[in-house]
């Protein structure tokens, strides 16, 4: 029941909503996408601005007010919103059309009065649920785009509440690292649970092998593959960003954009070792369950070889042929032929095993 759940979950996970083949562009909003609400952010050194804003056309004043603009908007599930918006900053269509499809792999697209970034976030702390990031970065101001509320960037709007570190100082373009940063390290928390995990498999596996330790490396080996599915395509992503010459992204800003690429394949980098040692930890048990099974066949088969004798010594005492011919059993007539037999018995078998000793197979 419990792989079952597993396969049920990760099909769960599949894109579900896409456009139809050979479909216009187009913004197909999902029906069952969470309500659309639009926070702002804006500051200018010391000042801020912070508000949720209900008409769009707020974000013009706040745009001629303010040097540094933030929208955050949450939920897709208003293609009227999204439209006025796409209308109101001049967003391109296609970008557009992958916001609201949410199954993007992490990529950057460059448009001429935007630079287009996807990036994927994990939901909580479980590897198998992720969100789609959609990012429009343009001239002093950003634009990010989630799935649900919740999100890892609290501590980062407190940080530009309370006037720490570079935020306030810097561009918009310091202000998209800083999230993609929050977003990569979002991954060290899952990925130390999943390697907490494979660590108590495996000293289970080295203590007791059991058939339920199998499913729970499959299971590990799913959320590490999602994982890995998750986070490798933010390599290329970041290294775009380092790299081009994008013109809405400062050179002090690419080189902190380097590290967060370093975090990136951290995470890579541990994704692949965990997997492999998954990949050990399968051979493990199965060469644990062999071995094992070896010893039992072993023991049964020391068992069988000591009982062929005795029964081979049982049956011709058995046998019960008169005694009136001199080639017969003369043990039969004997007082102490039952003891003899028992002890003839116990000598073979006694042999038995020391011949098993000496050649090492006890």
């Amino acid at each position: 029941m419990k792989t079952k759940k597993n396969l049920k979950q990760k099909r769960s996970q599949n894109p579900k909503h896409r456009s139809a083949p050979g479909s216009a562009v187009s913004m197909n909003v999902d029906p069952n996408a969470s309500p659309t609400t639009i926070r702002v952010i804006a500051f200018n050194g010391a000042d801020l601005l912070e508000k949720e804003i209900q008409d769009i056309d707020e974000i013009r004043a706040i745009r001629v007010a303010f040097r540094s603009v933030w929208i955050d908007v949450t939920g897709l599930g208003s293609e009227e919103t999204l439209s006025g918006i796409a209308q109101l900053l001049q967003l391109h269509p296609l970008a557009m059309e992958d916001v609201v499809n949410v199954h993007q792999r992490s990529k950057v697209d460059e448009f001429p009065d935007s630079t287009f970034v996807v990036a994927r976030m994990i939901d909580g702390n479980d590897a198998l649920q992720t969100e789609q990031l959609s990012f429009f970065l343009m001239h002093q101001v950003l634009l990010s785009f989630q799935e649900r509320p919740g999100d890892c960037w609290e501590p980062l709007r407190q940080r530009i509440r309370t006037h720490r570190g570079k935020i306030c100082d810097s561009g918009v373009d310091y202000l998209l690292y800083a999230l993609l940063d929050a977003v990569i390290d979002s991954y060290f928390p899952a990925m130390e649970k999943l390697a907490e995990q494979v660590d108590t498999v495996e000293a289970e596996i080295i203590e007791n092998p059991n058939p339920d330790q199998m499913q729970r490396i499959h299971h590990l080996r799913g959320q590490l593959l999602s994982l890995r599915r998750s986070i490798r395509p933010h390599r290329e992503m970041i290294n775009e960003l380092v790299r081009d010459s994008l013109p809405h992204i400062s050179s002090e800003t690419r080189v902190h954009l380097r590290d967060c690429y370093d975090h990136v394949m951290q995470v890579v980098d541990a994704v692949d070792t965990y997997r492999e040692l998954t990949s050990d930890m399968r051979d493990f048990y199965l060469s644990s369950v062999s071995n094992s099974m070896n010893e039992v066949m072993k023991i049964l088969t020391i068992i069988s070889t000591i009982f062929i004798p005795l029964s081979f010594v049982a049956g011709v005492y058995g046998m019960n042929f008169s005694d009136q011919s001199p080639w017969n059993m003369p043990e039969l007539r004997w007082y102490l032929g039952y003891p003899f037999a028992l002890a003839l018995m116990g000598v073979v078998a006694f042999g038995l095993l020391v011949f098993f000793r000496k050649k090492r197979w006890l």
